[in-house]
């Protein structure tokens, strides 16, 4: 593929366990906005990938680790949600070729990597591709976060996947950019307006900037107050990692149980 053809990458939310799949409690609408983002991603991502590259903010190891069986079964990793949200299929296939590539890319500077021939779709993709891509016809690949957390670590693996984009491979992080379990409530609305505010910004400044800042987010407004475990945020610092000088920007954003929650693309053609 040629760079006009390159695949952006994405940092999306992918929402509370099953919840896209289910009535919630209270209010049944309240995740309609974002299934409708992610119904349309398609839209910023142009021609349909060879293949995908998920980081899912629900899997970590102590070294990053690349699943590569043929057919992953799925992680059912929620608790308490009605009997049919354990019966949910996504039937995508592995891409063991594109997992032994990302393992020589990481390998090729120096970044440990391990291998994982059993480990199946976590909540973190198999519930936003669902909506994403309906038709679980793309070959999908996860790849872990390192128990660390540490971004500048995380940000350099992203770069090393980068050739990726030209490939054809879509890489997304998933996970969500504010992720208090105890704080989706009113008392946080202002904290996640200011935290989202930074981060916005964060992501739109050139690629030297962005990484410096992403690298520094424990320092950002309200930052522990939205992200006391960054579990969440870390997926986008591969995602921004892997976007190298491409510019990112917001596409989605949303008020969910009275905080805000966004989405980002890296190297989109509108942009």
């Amino acid at each position: 593929m040629a760079n006009s053809t390159r695949v952006p990458t994405f940092f999306i939310p992918h929402g509370g366990g099953p919840c896209f799949f289910m009535d919630w409690p209270g209010d049944p609408h309240m995740w309609d906005g974002m299934a409708d983002f992610l119904r349309n991603m398609h839209t910023f991502v142009g021609e349909k990938p060879k293949a995908v590259l998920v980081i899912s903010g629900h899997w970590m190891e102590d070294e990053f680790t690349v699943m590569t069986g043929a057919h992953p079964p799925l992680i059912y990793d929620y608790y308490g949600f009605p009997p049919h949200t354990y019966e949910l299929t996504y039937p995508a296939p592995g891409a063991p070729a594109l997992a032994k590539r990302i393992v020589d890319l990481l390998g090729a500077v120096d970044i440990p990597v391990k291998t994982d021939a059993k480990r199946g779709f976590d909540h973190g993709v198999f519930i936003p591709f669902k909506l994403i891509y309906p038709d679980a016809d793309i070959p999908i690949v996860q790849l872990s976060m390192k128990t660390d957390l540490d971004p500048a670590e995380h940000l350099r693996a992203g770069a090393a996947l980068q050739a990726l984009r030209d490939e054809g491979v879509l890489i997304v992080g998933s996970g969500m950019s504010f992720h208090n379990m105890r704080g989706f409530s009113p008392t946080f609305t202002e904290a996640s307006k200011r935290f989202d505010t930074w981060l916005s910004d964060s992501i739109s400044a050139p690629a030297e900037e962005r990484d410096a800042l992403l690298t520094a987010w424990a320092e950002a407004p309200d930052a522990k107050l939205t992200q006391p475990y960054p579990d969440h945020l870390l997926p986008l610092m591969v995602a921004a990692g892997a976007a190298g000088d491409d510019l990112g920007r917001k596409i989605f954003e949303d008020k969910v149980m009275e905080v805000v929650v966004s989405g980002y693309v890296f190297g989109d053609k509108a942009v």
